[in-house]
């Protein structure tokens, strides 16, 4: 389906006045429910009620007011808003420009696309070829629907985008935010930070490798309502503690001191009297995976290994990870937990027993090892 133009408008630059026509970049993707009554199934709607004259008051009979005092205001027509919008609320004059990196991204709120209107393409062309070059980004005024707010227009991938903004009166100042400023952060875990993010850098962003995981779990339940099967809840899921982050440093710390990426793990000795647990197509048996585990000297519960056993074999169906891979992974994981038991302070209290979100329970989980 072709894009639709949502509104038009005029960017003036100096001299030049370019038409255009703007267009709505992105849409949530989220789920979305209704409200019904439980008792007939009917989708329930919302009514403007008076609490004073006590009844249901019709969309037509309402009118806009701003509060200048406690419960006192004073009234609008749509006729008088309309006649304070200036007859040039649709130029976009562009003001100054400024390096993109100087701008912070908490005063962006939402994109849009801007194509060229009738007449307008070679001054667009012009534009969008003069701000690649100079690498500067626009800063303008444009009145939408009806307010007047600020947005910045930069060139990106051979056209112009538009973000608006929010003023500076409208973003909180981050000063009175607790931000942690008493604690005392040693050396040797800023150094591991570091090398955790060293260890997780990509020279690009590919937005496509992320999706709403959420959504494709409700859009299954919904699936299994509509073809009448019997449906399960749904597992929550785990709240990472900020332990994890911790671990995940020491596991990028590790990697580079033994590289450990390819390493094969030691010989894993049987575990007594363990029944084995399904899906063990992932490259290591369940009871090699829990010796491994135990081999760190910390106990793991039943439920939570059985789950990080599970996550691990999803992944590596979903990525096709070879054998070596996935040994890999189990191995990194219990170096990890021979860390906390041979150095707990540096994770604070760290109980004997762990915690499910100590260890890796999903397939995304495991993407990190």
């Amino acid at each position: 389906m072709a894009a639709r133009a949502i509104s038009s408008g005029t960017i003036s630059f100096g001299l030049v006045s370019i038409p255009i026509k703007l267009y709505t970049a992105a849409s949530s993707g989220g789920i979305a429910f209704n409200f019904l009554h439980n008792k007939c199934g009917s989708r329930m709607k919302q009514q403007q009620f008076c609490p004073v004259c006590e009844e249901v008051v019709q969309r037509s009979d309402l009118v806009r007011g701003y509060e200048f005092a406690k419960n006192q205001y004073v009234r609008f027509e749509n006729d008088e808003l309309k006649a304070l919008e200036e007859e040039t609320s649709k130029v976009i004059e562009l003001e100054e420009f400024v390096p993109l990196e100087k701008v912070d991204p908490v005063y962006f709120e939402k994109t849009y696309y801007l194509g060229p209107d009738k007449g307008g393409d070679k001054p667009y062309r012009l534009l969008a070829d003069a701000m690649a070059e100079s690498n500067h980004v626009a800063l303008a005024k444009y009145v939408m629907r009806g307010k007047e707010g600020l947005v910045l227009i930069r060139a990106v991938r051979g056209g112009l985008m538009l973000h608006t903004m929010y003023y500076a009166d409208e973003v909180r100042d981050f000063d009175e935010i607790e931000r942690g400023q008493t604690v005392r952060i040693k050396d040797g875990e800023r150094d591991l930070a570091v090398r955790l993010i060293n260890e997780l850098v990509r020279k690009e962003f590919h937005p496509e490798n992320y999706h709403d995981e959420y959504k494709e779990r409700v859009l299954r339940l919904v699936e299994q309502k509509v073809e009448g099967k019997e449906v399960t809840a749904l597992e929550p899921q785990v709240r990472q503690s900020q332990v994890v982050d911790l671990m995940e440093a020491l596991k990028a710390s590790l990697e580079q001191r033994d590289g450990a990426a390819k390493s094969k793990p030691r010989p894993a000795r049987a575990a007594a009297r363990t029944p084995k647990a399904p899906a063990a197509e992932a490259g290591i048996t369940f009871e090699e995976f829990q010796t491994a585990v135990g081999e760190s000297g910390l106990e793991v519960g039943a439920a939570e290994l059985k789950r990080s056993f599970n996550g691990l074999t999803s992944l590596k169906k979903r990525k096709k990870l070879a054998a070596d891979d996935v040994r890999a992974k189990v191995v990194n994981l219990r170096k990890d937990l021979e860390v906390v038991r041979s150095d707990p302070d540096l994770f604070g209290s760290a109980p004997k027993k762990l915690k499910a979100a100590r260890i890796p329970l999903t397939g995304r989980d495991w993407e990190r090892y």
